[in-house]
């Protein structure tokens, strides 16, 4: 199901609203926004039905538990992506996004143990492509290998692993993820919009701290979102 903009609810289908996602204040909910409930739930039911596209296998977990793939090294890249987020003030649906391919990525193809330097490669290639789903200004390949990179690679290498990440995930990108939820549960409960700002802000903060652990693409995401 490919996810598109609608004239209501804008922030919850679309998610490109910066300032909501960058902490500043939000409107209250709209007359319309409410009188458009029953539709808005049609599109929340429709994002339910397609998040399991978007999301790796239920045996990812157990990848890490048998070491098949190494959760130290998956800690690292998540550190480092949310380093970078901050660095340049990229959306917190930026990090997440990155995250998520690179989780999809990992439960279809295996990386070589070659020194980390795959999971770095993958790292890099992973935030730039969310990057340019999401950021009006998106740094160079050089550019955003910063806070710490232990390796730094040339820019038609980091675009050839970018076109082995959209051959495996199969060029979907537009990803369900907590925040196309977010503005509807907050809504939900304040309709006046009077703390629209803090759980839209605090909501934010549980998700990219749950995404630091290997399990947390193994919940619904909207699950994440009402946590």
């Amino acid at each position: 199901m490919s996810v598109t903009c609608s004239g209501s609810f804008p922030d919850l289908l679309c998610g490109e609203d910066s300032g909501i996602f960058a902490g500043e204040s939000s409107p209250a909910c709209s007359s319309s926004d409410l009188e458009s409930s029953a539709s808005i739930e049609e599109s929340i039911a429709g994002f339910i039905e397609d998040e399991r596209n978007f999301v790796p296998g239920f045996d990812y977990l157990t990848r890490f538990q048998t070491h098949s793939l190494d959760a130290s090294a998956r800690e690292e890249s998540v550190a480092w992506i949310l380093k970078v987020q901050a660095y340049y003030n990229f959306l917190p649906l930026t990090s997440y996004l990155s995250v998520n391919y690179m989780d999809r990525f990992l439960y279809s193809r295996r990386l070589p143990d070659n020194n980390g330097w795959p999971w770095q490669l993958l790292s890099v290639a992973c935030l730039s492509l969310a990057a340019k789903m999401e950021e009006t200004v998106v740094p160079s390949l050089l550019d955003l290998q910063v806070e710490g990179a232990k390796y730094i690679f040339e820019t038609k290498t980091i675009r050839r692993m970018e076109l082995l990440v959209l051959s495996v995930l199969d060029w979907r990108l537009r990803s369900v993820t907590p925040f196309s939820f977010i503005y509807f549960f907050a809504c939900k409960l304040d309709p006046t919009g009077t703390f629209m700002g803090f759980l839209i802000s605090r909501a934010t903060k549980i998700i990219l701290s749950n995404i630091q652990g290997e399990n947390h693409q193994l919940l619904p995401v909207n699950a994440t979102t009402r946590a």
